[in-house]
């Protein structure tokens, strides 16, 4: 026997309900209950950081979070981003230092470095290799993904960027 809770968060800033088992992570609450799947299911132990969401405006692996424990809070996505001018830069800027290979890291990875710079804003390279280190990429290490992160956040100190 299963016992389920019901609980109520906002998504994306949307509010949102859920039926949802007292043993499910957020992850699989996101991806099978509520059916967004930018949110990626990596080690499952929050070692490698693919499940990254913002919680309450701090970052966190959705794979340790039950999904009861998202009663009453205020969850971003990847998806939640997409309209978010600092992360659309961050995702272009990715493609144009070619900080994307296979990808499979980049939603979490993408939600971990605009937070870093929104809580950061000073943030320089050391920084920000210390602000991605629970985000691990198995194809192009991390020089280019510290580039990128680096090269958006000169732009918002010249305020080229939004």
């Amino acid at each position: 026997m299963s016992l389920k809770h019901d609980i109520e968060f906002t998504l994306n800033g949307v509010r949102r309900q859920a039926s949802v088992r007292v043993d499910m992570s957020a992850l699989d609450m996101l991806r099978d209950v509520v059916g967004l799947t930018g949110t990626k299911y990596g080690c499952g132990e929050g070692e490698c950081g693919a499940c990254t969401i913002l919680v309450d405006g701090k970052s966190l692996n959705s794979c340790l979070l039950f999904a009861v424990d998202c009663n009453g809070r205020n969850i971003v996505t990847i998806e939640g981003l997409a309209a978010d001018a600092k992360a659309d830069a961050l995702r272009a800027a990715f493609v144009e230092y070619g900080a994307v290979q296979c990808g499979y890291c980049t939603p979490g990875m993408v939600v971990q470095a605009s937070h870093l710079l929104a809580t950061h804003p000073q943030a320089d390279a050391d920084a920000i290799k210390r602000g991605i280190e629970g985000n691990l990429c198995r194809c192009t290490g991390y020089k280019k993904i510290v580039e990128a992160i680096a090269s958006v956040n000169a732009a918002d100190k010249q305020g080229a960027r939004p």
